[in-house]
């Protein structure tokens, strides 16, 4: 059974419907992912909340439909959490920050998820660009993804990250079953054998990264290689904006 698939951010997958719920995963060694990013966004009384990481310490990576799907339009009001485990407790290590600048791929569509990649400034540039990663064929690697959103079908939630691990499928069969996959630019994740996945979309694992290899190569199923042009010219762009006046994107 192939979960889904992901066109934007690093861990998400979607038969028709987007990835967020960590199915069938488990509970992460405290603090064990110190990239793993959480957006809470709000428009108003509106509220949602979805995953992200570090790609370096001043730059977030997540996917564009956490911002448009639900809340469209660009005055949001967008806090990112870093150094979370329990999103519901006031833990120490947390970091709240404010964001006022980012960028979303315009060539982004709801239709298919296509180029679903946005890129948020967390803070001053204070380090090289990031290490990206190259195109691999990763077909039949063991990938993971994680996130805060819910573990069941029915609903089920938790509070603490957790992760599972997802195969790389032949991305001849998600060509087969999805007539908007993309194979230069979305990864076919998913588990043949079990009920594991990142399932459909709810709140908190939308997002998020898939890592394999050590090194996050998708957003919820989108391949970041084919995007690192656009990832890097963006970043060189938010270092501009650490100048007096310069603009926001809210």
């Amino acid at each position: 059974r192939v979960v889904g698939i992901t066109a934007a951010c690093v861990i998400l997958t979607f038969p028709i419907s987007l990835p967020a719920r960590i199915i069938g995963g488990k509970e992460v060694k405290r603090h064990s992912r110190p990239y793993m990013a959480y957006l809470d966004i709000q428009k108003g009384s509106e509220r949602t909340f979805c995953g992200g990481f570090l790609i370096r310490p001043d730059a977030v990576l997540s996917a564009a439909h956490c911002l448009l799907l639900v809340f469209p339009g660009r005055k949001l009001n967008i806090t990112v959490i870093l150094g979370a485990h329990n999103i519901r407790d006031k833990e120490r290590s947390q970091q709240r920050i404010h964001v006022r600048h980012w960028v979303i791929h315009p060539k982004y569509s709801h239709e298919g998820f296509q180029n679903d990649i946005v890129l948020l400034k967390v803070g001053p540039n204070t380090s090289p660009p990031g290490h990206l990663p190259k195109p691999l064929d990763l077909a039949g690697a063991e990938c993971k993804v994680a996130g805060w959103g819910q573990t069941s079908v029915t609903g089920d939630t938790t509070n603490v990250m957790r992760e599972v691990k997802l195969k790389v499928q032949n991305g001849t069969i998600c060509q087969q079953l999805l007539k908007n996959y993309q194979p230069q630019s979305m990864i076919c994740v998913g588990d043949d054998y079990s009920k594991k996945g990142s399932y459909k979309v709810s709140a908190g694992d939308s997002g998020g990264p898939l890592i394999c290899k050590q090194k996050a190569h998708g957003i919820v199923f989108t391949r970041i290689s084919y995007f690192e042009p656009w990832i890097r010219e963006q970043l060189r762009k938010f270092s501009l904006q650490d100048l007096p006046g310069s603009p926001s994107s809210d």
